[in-house]
């Protein structure tokens, strides 16, 4: 029921299948070639399996309807969406760039204390950017993040929400607060793994990583309230106005 597209096949008479770019619980993603501009672009088609479930068939198209929000050069662009011989797809641009998981684990790439705080610094403004539209991505996690020319580019929201920020109650404010503290919390998770990946593991027993790092005391800092330790952020300027803190003095 299941089984994808097979390369040269053809998605709604226009969208030719070079290969299968991922394959997942929900759905599998295709690059596919648009046959009328020659342009590469991505095809995500819902598993068919899950399109008897209505809550699977929302998830999509909440996942489609974020994309529309989006007008960022870092995330992607929504093209169009459409149902197919009882299949849903959705179309978007094709990111030509490098898995950051990819990079980190099979590449070996490394980031020293500096390059992980100013690269956390690029993936703060793409949060930014989201939570003043009310969207909170919550699925920020090193395999959703892209690397092109040195600059992160955000994936995947199929797990984003959007909540309006004019609702006055208490329980909309606490919603808000809680997807907000959950992406800083993602942010701060992505940070370690930069921050790992210059360091050179001798210790047979893995130790919290406030033992096994050495780091600056503002990127601590940083870190403890990002991960919840301390005192968690509200908003992204406070983020920002630590973060800067933590660049000036690792660089002084």
């Amino acid at each position: 029921m299941d089984r994808p597209y097979k390369v040269g096949a053809t998605i709604n008479d226009c969208y030719e299948v070079r290969r299968i770019i991922g394959s997942g619980s929900f759905g599998i993603v295709y690059l596919c070639k648009d046959l009328r501009t020659n342009d590469n672009l991505v095809v995500k088609q819902l598993r068919p399996s899950k399109q008897r479930f209505k809550s699977e068939i929302k998830l999509f198209e909440n996942e489609i309807y974020i994309l529309r929000k989006l007008d960022n050069e870092y995330m992607p662009r929504l093209y169009e969406a459409f149902l197919r011989e009882g299949s849903y797809f959705y179309v978007m641009t094709f990111i030509d760039g490098y898995d950051l998981d990819e990079q980190l684990f099979s590449k070996k790439k490394s980031f020293s204390e500096s390059e992980s705080l100013l690269f956390l610094l690029q993936l703060l403004e793409l949060v930014e950017y989201l939570h003043e539209r009310d969207i909170y991505h919550q699925d920020l996690r090193i395999p959703n993040i892209l690397l092109k020319i040195n600059h992160p580019y955000l994936i995947d929201f199929g797990l984003a929400r959007q909540v309006d920020s004019t609702s006055s109650s208490n329980k909309n404010k606490s919603l808000i607060l809680e997807l907000k503290q959950q992406d800083y919390f993602d942010l701060g998770d992505i940070l370690l793994f930069l921050l790992y990946s210059t360091y050179p593991s001798k210790n047979k027993k893995a130790l919290p990583w406030t033992e096994e790092l050495s780091l600056n005391r503002g990127t601590v800092h940083l870190l403890k309230r990002l991960l919840k330790i301390e005192r968690p952020y509200s908003n992204t300027k406070e983020i920002s106005a630590d973060l800067h803190t933590a660049i000036m003095a690792v660089n002084s």
